[in-house]
């Protein structure tokens, strides 16, 4: 395998059964190069969006993943489980009977908007150094503190009654990063007295990145990049094209006059090739990232 090869993103749909970092090593495979990475990690349960970052748009990664996220999911009502979702052992249940759409639409409007959230504790973050999801399967009771996400909508499609005591919703969420949508779950559940956890999430869109170009890993074998490394920077930043003299300086690492873009902010040269990742700071423009 070489430390060299294609730069740019796969989009791909992944499949259930496999971790984010399955995913990460099929690409390798196929890119034939090491320097691979995924931008917003899913659950083996979860299928949908992942983003690959390959050769120098792994540096893209940190800006991708921090975009919002958009996900088609299933939750039931009538029963908690240990991960919130339906991997784990179920530790409660009670009969959603009585339970009617405007008592769940009133739950589904209390947890839109500005939140506080507290993470699964069988997530990924960290606690003293070690994942949360490993203290708890040593055997230690985990409580994670509270963060603040933003949910920006929160929308009932369907009801289901798979048995009399159970009910299925499905929902669409859109949100912020480093929202859990097995936590709207639990928090559905008990804010209506019965429980509840995930069941089905499908990850529909990453920043602008959507299921629709999503390709399966089979489909990526014979072309593994979705969009080459100036396609890539397009698609997640406003674009701006600067003369020769200008890229060649942020191309070094240098600052310039400012160009009166907001955010970060993508710039190519005259050619066309894209140079670096700009911020404009106290009136000059520097590379945040560079690519040449």
């Amino acid at each position: 395998m070489t430390t060299t090869g294609p730069d740019g993103l796969a989009i791909v749909d992944k499949p259930q059964g496999l971790t984010s970092h399955d995913v990460v090593a099929r690409m390798r495979r196929l890119a034939d190069t090491r320097k691979v990475g995924h931008a917003g990690t899913l659950d083996p349960m979860a299928t949908g969006v992942l983003v690959i970052g390959i050769g120098r748009a792994t540096r893209l990664l940190g800006y991708v993943s921090g975009q919002d996220k958009a996900y088609a999911a299933t939750i039931r009502l009538g029963a908690s489980t240990v991960t919130d979702d339906a991997e784990g052992d179920v530790i409660a249940t009670a009969s959603t009977y009585g339970i009617g759409e405007d008592a769940i639409r009133a739950g589904l409007t209390i947890l839109t908007g500005d939140i506080e959230q507290v993470p699964s504790s069988v997530s990924a973050i960290k606690v003293a150094g070690r994942r949360a999801y490993s203290r708890v399967r040593a055997g230690e009771d985990v409580i994670l503190a509270a963060r603040p996400v933003r949910v920006s909508a929160l929308d009932l499609l369907a009801v289901r009654h798979p048995t009399p005591d159970l009910m299925d919703l499905d929902v669409t969420v859109e949100c912020s990063t480093g929202t859990y949508i097995r936590a709207l779950a639990r928090d559905l559940g008990d804010g209506l007295g019965v429980g509840g956890h995930l069941t089905a999430l499908r990850r529909t869109r990453v920043g602008g990145f959507s299921i629709e170009e999503a390709r399966r890993l089979a489909d990526l074998a014979q072309a593994p990049i979705t969009h080459d490394l100036g396609g890539a920077v397009s698609r997640s930043f406003t674009r701006v094209t600067v003369d020769s003299e200008t890229a060649r300086a942020l191309s070094y690492g240098q600052r310039v006059r400012a160009l009166g873009l907001p955010g970060v902010y993508g710039v190519f040269d005259p050619e066309g090739a894209v140079v670096a990742l700009v911020e404009d700071l106290d009136g000059q423009a520097r590379p945040v990232v560079g690519f040449t």
